[in-house]
């Protein structure tokens, strides 16, 4: 599992180097997103622009990484696919997380 953590203003910007989510990760995506999100900044953005195709666990699995934050931390997303995107509007998923087009635009709509 390939996910890179950068601090960009004041901000956890895990970026997924993988081009799925599938049941072949979601178990250690959980876990990676777990030691990755236990310290530092309450906003936590999930990069997730590299990801091609996202299946059931791999969405069980980064909704069970936001229910596992720590307590006064977000997990927002950004740079979702066509195809992702497509996942989280017909599961609804898109209503629980605040979904941003890309990373930039994450910090620009954090600014206003």
């Amino acid at each position: 599992m390939d996910l890179e953590s950068a601090l960009r203003c004041g901000t956890n910007v895990l970026t997924v180097r993988e081009n799925r989510i599938d049941a072949a990760i979601a178990l250690q995506f959980k876990d990676v997103m777990r030691q990755a999100t236990l310290v530092g900044p309450s906003r936590i953005i999930l990069d997730l622009s590299h990801v091609e195709f996202v299946d059931s666990s791999g969405l069980g699995a980064i909704v069970g990484a936001m229910k596992q934050l720590p307590q006064g931390k977000t997990l927002e997303l950004a740079g979702l696919t066509v195809t992702v995107a497509k996942v989280f509007e017909l599961t609804r998923m898109d209503t629980i997380f605040s979904i941003h087009a890309d990373l930039e635009l994450a910090f620009e709509d954090e600014e206003v």
